[in-house]
């Protein structure tokens, strides 16, 4: 069988040297070369769309692609479509950048000027590498075969301001739309979902975090499945424990969910640390909850401007909702849009913590009455967002909500990004 091999080359003289290559490799198919990140990812995602089995088995990167950088581009291809093997073409194959490489999920490494015995191998053993995942993921049943599931986060300006009841909420309206649905807690040393949602559980994220090749079968072995469907993936038990989620584990764990779930929303807590602000480096939507008094907003507005420092994201990539929202507040959302500089989720959730208060004691927020205002509301939200691909038949404790799956809001944040 033909190795299909599309190359992502942007330089005249490099895609010269690398189409010449493959042409006299040994049952190879090369693929018309594309010249630009953006085209790469189109390219793929295009195909992936029609089916798995047409997408290429090798793609190789080469280093000086653009406009987004080689390395940030191999995240994004082995993130969107697991089955795609990458190789990366570089004039610097020394240690430190193979190892780079490596973590951002190429399969190979190839040094310039090429040649054509390294090439081969390299592309055969990506190839082969490639062949194995597809036939894996053939046989996983309920695996989620599409260009990539769309991935929330959900943090808080502060502590207690709502995230995880949000988090939850949103992943439930997700859910049942019809929509395979994931919900992550990355509050790594004080998660609530599992008390939330009255859940006895063995295994947490912990238990991923040093596994390298996280396998559908392993994934599922972690995941808790609630009765309403949800998915669960939930901090651990012992908070020390957190530590060992490291940054580099959050974006395979993530990745992991995203390629096997419809939507993944993460719980993000309200302390960022490594994995969190991974999850938010990689999340379609950032959502940033803040309630609407002064300890809050100052909170919302200091992490927002910590991640525009650290460069996980921008202030007009991030969404802020405001929970416990009341028309007599000297605080109102439009203001607090002004002091973030950031989107605002047009839907408020109103303050009514007595319609929550014996669903929460219970640990039981699945079930919350559908007349709830606090749930229509963030189904509602949900809905805006694009998690809902159909309305929503009210199982037990469920409403009805209408969405649009493909929301403009749920495109990739960047253009080379898909």
């Amino acid at each position: 069988m033909a190795t299909r091999i599309l190359p992502a080359v942007g330089d005249a003289d490099a895609v010269r040297s690398v189409t010449t290559l493959l042409s006299q490799l040994p049952d190879a198919e090369p693929v018309a070369p594309v010249a630009d990140s953006t085209q790469l990812v189109d390219t793929l995602a295009r195909l992936a769309a029609e089916s798995v089995d047409e997408l290429p088995e090798v793609v190789i990167v080469h280093e000086r692609i653009g406009p987004v950088p080689a390395l940030e581009l191999i995240r994004e291809v082995a993130l969107r479509f697991p089955a795609v093997g990458v190789i990366l073409v570089t004039s610097d194959p020394g240690p430190g950048l193979f190892q780079a490489a490596m973590d951002y999920g190429a399969r190979g490494l190839v040094a310039l000027p090429l040649g054509y015995e390294e090439l081969a191998s390299r592309v055969q053993a990506v190839a082969q590498w490639s062949a194995g995942v597809r036939r894996h993921l053939g046989s996983g049943g309920d695996v989620f075969t599409g260009a990539g599931g769309t991935v929330v986060t959900v943090s808080g300006a502060k502590g207690g301001v709502g995230t995880t009841l949000t988090a939850i909420q949103l992943a439930l309206a997700a859910q049942a739309s019809g929509g395979a649905t994931a919900l992550l807690d990355m509050d790594l040393q004080a998660g609530d979902v599992a008390s939330f949602l009255d859940v006895q559980f063995r295994r947490s994220v912990a238990d991923l975090a040093a596994i390298t090749d996280l396998s559908p079968r392993v994934l599922a072995d972690a995941v808790f499945r609630h009765d309403s469907g949800l998915a669960l993936l939930l901090a651990p038990g012992e908070g020390e424990r957190g530590e060992e989620v490291t940054d580099r584990a959050a974006r395979q764990i993530i990745g992991a969910l995203r390629r096997r779930y419809e939507v993944v929303v993460v719980d993000c807590g309200a302390q960022l640390g490594g994995a969190g602000a991974a999850a938010v480096e990689m999340a379609d939507t950032a959502l940033l909850v803040t309630t609407p008094d002064v300890v809050a907003v100052r909170g919302a507005k200091r992490a927002v401007r910590m991640w525009d420092r650290l460069q996980i994201r921008k202030a007009e990539e991030t969404t802020v909702v405001v929970n416990r929202h009341t028309r007599g507040t000297e605080i109102q959302p439009p203001l607090i849009q002004r002091i973030t500089g950031t989107a605002l989720a047009a839907t408020a959730v109103p303050a009514n913590f007595k319609e929550l208060q014996s669903a929460v004691d219970a640990g039981r927020v699945h079930e919350l009455d559908a007349r709830s205002t606090v749930k229509q509301a963030l189904w509602a939200l949900a809905g805006e967002l694009g998690l809902v691909t159909a309305p929503a038949e009210p199982r037990k404790g469920h409403g009805r909500l209408r969405g649009d799956r493909g929301a403009a809001s749920l495109r990739r944040r960047r253009d080379g990004a898909g």
